[in-house]
């Protein structure tokens, strides 16, 4: 596993748009990874950021792309992996909502997204949401073909204060139309050392998000969000210990 450090900074080599890891894997579990990067092409130009500034939430989920990883290898589960930063367009909210392309981040103005115009907003669902999206598709589809049982799990994290409010749990499960299994893996995980809860820090709608309205819920697949706080995730080892907590309970479903 890479340093904290290392797992803060832009990566040396562009990541592709889309990564699919193991489709080959066994497991009716497939993890979707959507804010694992916080790569901003150069012709972009930072989006008008400093580097500080681009290593902090506002631009990904410190520590996601390393727990999906872990919790493939794990499982033997797919995985499908975002790699450009939620800044340029977000993968999980709707093409055209005020989120989907932020002017602000928590309270942070972002230069190079005020005022876009729609052919430059455009141009961004084409060279990033769109493959992303379409890849998965097309990934899901063949596995409702094949005829393969799958569940869909979305892995994320948050931050330990947001405006000025602490978040005191250690993880959130989210679910909307897949409450059981959502109520299951909160009782599984939470214990007065590991606070786990549900719907925390958000709430799964239909508005403002993609994955489980669009992929989940729209092919009557079982799909919950995993949030897992970012300090808690920040090291190769916290990764490898969130992705055993969660290989183990949701192996318990399979």
């Amino acid at each position: 596993m890479r340093a904290a450090n290392a797992l803060q900074s832009a990566p040396m080599e562009p990541p592709p748009v889309v990564t699919v890891l193991n489709p080959q894997g066994r497991s009716p579990i497939v993890l979707v990874c959507e804010h694992a990067s916080n790569f901003i092409p150069p012709d972009y130009d930072g989006l008008g950021l400093s580097a500080e500034d681009r290593r902090r939430h506002i631009a990904w989920d410190i520590g996601a792309e390393g727990v999906t990883r872990r919790l493939s290898e794990l499982l033997d589960a797919p995985a499908v992996i975002a790699g450009w930063s939620r800044l340029l367009i977000d993968g999980n909210r709707p093409i055209g909502t005020p989120s989907s392309i932020p002017e602000v981040s928590e309270a942070t103005v972002i230069p190079g997204n005020q005022g876009l115009g729609a052919a430059e907003r455009a141009a961004r669902a084409t060279r990033f949401f769109k493959p992303f999206h379409d890849r998965l598709s097309a990934f899901l589809d063949e596995r409702l073909r094949d005829g393969a049982q799958t569940r869909l799990v979305a892995i994320h994290s948050f931050t330990p204060v947001f405006l000025g409010v602490s978040r005191p749990w250690h993880a959130g499960i989210l679910f909307s139309h897949s409450a059981d299994w959502g109520r299951q893996l909160v009782a599984a995980l939470d214990r007065p050392d590991q606070p786990v809860t549900a719907n925390e820090p958000y709430e799964i709608e239909a508005e403002t998000d993609y994955l489980v309205p669009v992929h989940g819920e729209g092919r009557a697949l079982a799909t919950v969000l995993v949030e897992i706080r970012q300090d808690l995730v920040a090291s190769g080892a916290q990764q490898d210990y969130w992705a055993r907590e969660l290989a183990a309970v949701l192996q318990k479903g399979e």
